[in-house]
């Protein structure tokens, strides 16, 4: 729709205008009202219907039918009422003086909605003759009329020359608001003040102070837009609207506090002012219910966090009630801005409310029980890493949860426990024996592994190596694993092939089974024990973890010179599971045979068991695994600990500022809040300079040139990427010595980007310039394209011009930032996500790292992968990249590329997934071109 109109009207078929016209002239009410709604459409659509103009006027104005008027206010609107020169069509005094009837008409409806449209009247011309009727309409009886008069008023009080038309306008709305009972009439008055004579509103505000807070919400809102604007143009008067601000916080009305929240946070950086804002949020976090409410809310309070995070920090508690919502979306924020506040004295409350809500969740009726734990074990750990000393209260607790059906959460909680043990030593042995008493709980493969790991390396004293055998034979028990003779019964299939036989099972006695016997035995696998029961379903990644634990546990036997004969016992038992999980490899009844991998590290295990006395090969496999991992844990903490730096580096002070002693100032009457404004203001105006240089130059930098400039108008563009919003700011100007008329800027998109509005059409003489703003929304991560042109009439002319524009091209880099994640959750989302980007490499650079460093920098990514894996000159590298949108979308980027020996080149692949196509298609676009290299 090229035309603007305040409604849609339904839109079933076009109909002729002849059609039209003879319903308007015959038919009854209804007949009319459905030929004005299809007159309506057709002229939104583009049709041209001259002819019509007079059959309205002469058969629809003087109808006394409700819905016909306000299909004919609809019509009027949307018509052309001017030539091409820009005057009014001299038809258009038979609408003024229908106008002028209904601005004076006794049913109080007529009344309201001829002054809602006149409020959308652009001609001047057309409403001078009204204005006194217009007036009139302020003392009537009916609010209805009385609030739409002030709207009225105040549309064309705005309009070139309505302030000589309406100069008497102010004084009368100066008397309506102190005698009006209405609150949207005074709302609407109140409104035209601040628009139209700021000063009237800002002395009638001063006048009113006492009785701001019992007006009403709507009224109040009108009152914070108005204090906002005064505190920006004269910061010096910021201290006695402040005293409006706190006392609007002390309403009822949650729109109104959370107004007063946000005007507080953007007027002032003082830190009453910024608790008072803090403490709105978390008391609107409480009290409301709608989910999208609290999100909203926790943003405010993401963004508090962000700049005053000194403040938020004695919150935190205040904030963490938040996760009493069963919402995952809300629990993950509240967690995420919790996280970041945590300091040496919150730390044990908070940790205390994480280990409450972990019990929680072992209440089976509550829904996603599973997923919360594991954000809740994730976020322990955090706390755990950063304040080492909460882990023993922690540790014990979160072990209960490793036998979890939820793999994800026990995951979580057994890594948890590995970096403890390491980095705790005091704990270590409380840790291990906790470990061994549970194990028999595990019945994930990967849980287990990772156990088994620990096992194997914290058991460092001949009574918990004595301990830990015990467990591990209990958990595999009695060798062999398979037996031809009567224990395939336990393995998958057995019981299959048995049914495909339909014969009896012969015994190692030589007797026979029935077939309810291989049943049973079938039954009975589901009660063994944890390790045999993932062995029998052919997970030798598993078996292969399993002897390489039990080889180190005989290595430190032998390391720490235990009794010979209980040496060589543990010794030969050993040999025997790694040969019983090898003959079971062999198995034709396993869903599939052992692979080459695992063969190979059982048949290690077997040649190390066979040179347990060499001292050499014990120092391998005792030592040097732990100091690896070792070096792994403090590069980790050592990366952990630059990324919080960096996200608070934050210069609180330069060496030559200005000391202020805030108690030798002289107060003067002020409140505190005043005065740690006045303070704040100051540091800001000491700093002002620089920002604005600063600004400047990154404005410049995003500066766009739509046109050339030997094109009669010249146009550039300021693009602002705001979340979910892009503002353009659209410099037009006159290069010509015409005056150009009805000159319209044009714009179309393409991508997951709409149109907000469309500009309005202007006049601009010679030279002139004006600037256009328009507003796009973006709905997802995707580079979208703004293209359009400039229409404009000139004198002479008898065809509109028409320039051009260049394409803006919505750079995907606006919307995503870098961002970290655990292994775990990238291995877990890049096997979920569906979409997928493979993009060969294809680069001048030839050095590995040098191009891995280029894709990081070119796609606004962070590598994840440790540098001390990157190391070496091998030729060969992989990694993986991580950055999350203003969207909360994922982008997952693996990196592997090789150098050929032949030419040097590098080749490989750069996969990129996401859960929607936008962002992987966009992204791979954006490494397509710029993966060449920096030149």
């Amino acid at each position: 729709m090229e035309k603007s109109c305040t409604m849609l009207v339904h839109f079933d078929k076009p109909s002729s205008a002849a059609e039209i016209k003879e319903a308007l002239e015959e038919g009854d009410a209804a007949a009319k009202v459905r030929a004005m709604k299809q007159a309506i459409m057709a002229l939104l659509n583009g049709e041209q219907l001259p002819t019509l103009f007079i059959t309205i006027v002469r058969y629809v104005l003087p109808s006394e039918d409700n819905t016909v008027q306000k299909l004919l206010l609809l019509y009027l609107e949307i018509i052309e009422k001017t030539d091409s020169n820009g005057k009014v069509l001299p038809e258009m005094i038979l609408i003024c003086q229908n106008l002028r009837n209904n601005l004076q008409h006794p049913n109080e409806y007529v009344r309201g909605a001829t002054l809602r449209f006149l409020c959308r009247i652009q001609e001047t011309e057309l409403l001078e003759p009204l204005i006194p009727s217009i007036m009139s309409n302020i003392e009537h009886r009916h609010s209805f009329v009385r609030r739409n008069a002030v709207l009225a008023i105040m549309s064309v009080f705005k309009l070139p020359g309505g302030d000589i038309l309406l100069q008497d306008a102010p004084e009368m709305i100066l008397g309506l608001l102190d005698t009006e009972s209405d609150l949207s009439t005074r709302r609407n008055a109140f409104l035209l003040l601040f628009n139209c004579a700021q000063d009237r509103a800002v002395e009638y505000l001063l006048n009113n102070l006492e009785q701001v807070a019992s007006w009403g919400d709507i009224l109040q809102m009108v009152v914070l837009d108005l204090v906002r604007k005064v505190c920006r143009t004269t910061p010096e008067q910021k201290g006695k609207y402040m005293k409006i601000i706190l006392q609007l916080l002390q309403t009822n009305n949650t729109a109104v506090v959370y107004e007063c929240a946000g005007t507080l946070v953007s007027l002032s950086s003082a830190p009453t002012a910024i608790r008072a804002a803090a403490n709105c949020y978390c008391q609107l976090l409480q009290s409301q219910s709608d989910n999208n409410v609290k999100l909203i809310v926790l943003d405010r309070l993401m963004e508090l966090k962000n700049t005053q995070r000194e403040v938020m920090q004695d919150m935190v508690m205040d904030v963490m009630r938040a996760l009493g919502s069963p919402n995952m979306d809300i629990r993950r924020k509240t967690l995420d801005i919790s996280l970041e506040l945590i300091n040496p004295r919150n730390i044990d409350e908070v940790v205390l409310t994480l280990k409450k809500e972990v019990v929680k969740t072992q209440n089976r009726e509550l829904e996603k029980n599973g997923e919360y734990r594991q954000m809740l074990v994730q976020a322990i750990h955090t706390c755990a890493v950063k304040f080492p000393d909460v882990a023993a209260s922690v540790v014990h607790l979160l072990m209960d949860f490793l036998g979890d059906a939820n793999t994800a959460s026990a995951l979580d909680v057994i890594y948890f426990v590995r970096e403890i043990i390491e980095t705790n030593a005091k704990l270590r042995e409380s840790i291990l024996q906790r470990l061994l008493d549970c194990f028999y709980q595990i019945r994930s493969s990967r849980v287990c592994a990772c156990a088994l790991w620990i096992i194997g390396e914290y058991s460092v004293d001949v009574a918990t190596i004595e301990s830990s055998l015990t467990v591990l034979k209990d958990s595999l028990g009695a060798v062999p694993f398979y037996s031809p003779q009567g224990d395939e019964a336990h393995l998958p299939g057995a019981a299959k092939e048995q049914e495909k036989q339909q014969r009896p099972a012969v015994l190692s006695d030589g007797t026979y089974a029935s077939q309810s016997a291989v049943a049973d035995g079938a039954t009975a696998s589901n009660t063994l024990p944890n390790l045999r029961a993932v062995l029998l379903t052919g997970d030798f990644f598993l078996g292969s973890v399993v002897a390489t634990s039990l080889t180190k546990l005989v290595l430190r036997l032998f390391d720490l010179g235990a009794p010979e004969e209980q040496r060589n016992l543990v010794h030969a038992e050993i040999m025997l599971y790694v040969v019983s999980m090898l003959r079971l490899g062999e198995s034709p009844l396993l869903p599939h045979p052992i692979d080459d991998d695992s063969t190979d590290r059982l048949t290690l295990c077997l040649s190390v068991l066979a040179k347990v006395e060499d001292a050499e090969l014990r120092s391998v496999w005792l030592k040097e695994c732990r100091e690896a991992y070792s070096a792994m844990i403090a590069e980790k903490q050592s990366r952990d600990s630059e990324d919080l730096k960096a996200k608070s580096s934050v210069t609180v002070a330069q060496a030559d500022d200005l000391i202020d002693f805030i108690h030798l100032k002289n107060r003067k009457g002020m409140t505190q809040l005043e005065l740690e404004d006045e303070v704040a203001t100051d540091l800001q105006r000491a700093a002002g300079s620089l920002n604005a240089l600063g600004d400047n130059e990154r404005k410049l930098n995003r500066m766009l040139q739509l046109t050339g400039f030997s094109d009669p108008v010249y146009a550039e563009a300021y693009v602002t990427v705001h979340q979910y919003d892009i503002v353009l700011d659209v410099t037009v100007t006159n290069r010509t010595q015409e005056t150009l008329q009805n000159l319209c800027l044009e714009l179309a998109t393409m991508g997951d980007l709409k149109l907000v509005e469309r500009p309005q059409n202007y006049t601009l003489g010679p030279g002139d310039s004006k600037q256009i703003r328009a507003n796009i929304k973006v709905s997802s991560t995707e580079t979208g394209v703004i293209f359009g042109n400039i229409v404009y009439e000139s004198t002479g002319a008898t065809d509109r011009s028409v320039v051009v524009l260049n394409d803006i091209h919505i750079d995907i880099m606006d919307y995503i930032s870098p961002a970290s994640t655990a292994d775990v959750a990238f291995r877990n989302m890049w096997a979920e996500f569906e979409w997928e980007n493979k993009v060969a490499v294809n680069t001048t650079i030839t050095d590995v790292q040098s191009f891995l460093d280029h894709i990081v920098a070119s796609t606004n990514m962070k590598c994840l992968t440790p540098p001390s894996a990157l190391e070496g000159d091998c030729g060969f590298l992989a990694a993986n990249l991580y950055a999350k949108s203003v969207f909360g979308e994922d982008a997952l980027v693996n990196v592997s590329v090789e150098k050929q020996p032949s030419d040097g080149k590098l080749s490989g692949y750069i996969r990129i997934r996401s859960k929607t196509q936008g962002i992987a298609l966009s992204l791979g676009d954006k490494i397509t071109l710029k993966q060449k290299g920096p030149g």
